[in-house]
């Protein structure tokens, strides 16, 4: 899983691998919170002020939010020495959707943020990897504590296939964030076994 080489010293060093995992979601959903809670390095993130257009933005729901991604957000986190994770959160509008085909290149999984204040906002990310056979585990953002839903409701409310992890989170939080990427990269090689094991 990993490569070994040495340094001018003759000590050997370790090469951790590297995945790319995909923050998806809505708009509002918080995308750009949970990247920036969980990130080791300062996330890079492309915040722009909503532009007020009429129609441009739906903000029922979520009508605190001011800011909007544009591009991405960028941050990386460690889950063991040999085990990097760089981020990647998508922009939630559909007008930037046109972005989602290059960022998710080469991605191992993806997690799909619910607001359950806007479940239906989900939809799009949802077919979006099922049509491209990208795993994807489903964390619903627990911020608001009326809007609580048990996992087993939320994986019916969107139909999910069998199996498709749903977990619940305050993207706020560094250590729910942490366990919500390794339920993902957990669920990849559950995956990823039972494949083998079908040949």
């Amino acid at each position: 899983m990993d490569s070994v080489r040495s340094d001018r010293n003759g000590a050997s060093s370790r090469i951790p691998v590297a995945l790319k995992i995909l923050i998806a979601g809505g708009f509002g959903a918080g995308k750009t919170t949970m990247v920036g809670s969980v990130s080791e390095i300062r996330p890079l993130q492309t915040e722009e002020v909503l532009t007020g257009v009429e129609g441009a933005d739906d903000t029922g729901g979520v009508e605190g939010k001011t800011t909007t991604t544009v591009t991405m957000d960028f941050g990386r986190i460690t889950i063991t020495e040999d085990l990097q994770l760089y981020l990647f959160g998508t922009p939630g509008q559909d007008r930037f959707w046109f972005l989602w085909d290059e960022l998710s290149e080469g991605a191992l999984g993806a997690v799909v943020l619910a607001d359950t204040r806007r479940l239906a906002d989900c939809f799009p990310s949802i077919d979006y990897f099922e049509q491209r056979g990208t795993p994807f585990v489903v964390a619903v953002n627990c911020f608001d504590p009326d809007q609580r839903f048990g996992a087993g409701a939320v994986s019916r409310a969107l139909d999910l296939d069998e199996g498709v992890p749903v977990v619940l989170f305050d993207a706020r939080e560094p250590t729910g964030a942490r366990n919500v990427l390794i339920e993902l990269v957990e669920y990849v090689a559950r995956r990823q076994l039972a494949a083998a094991a079908s040949r």
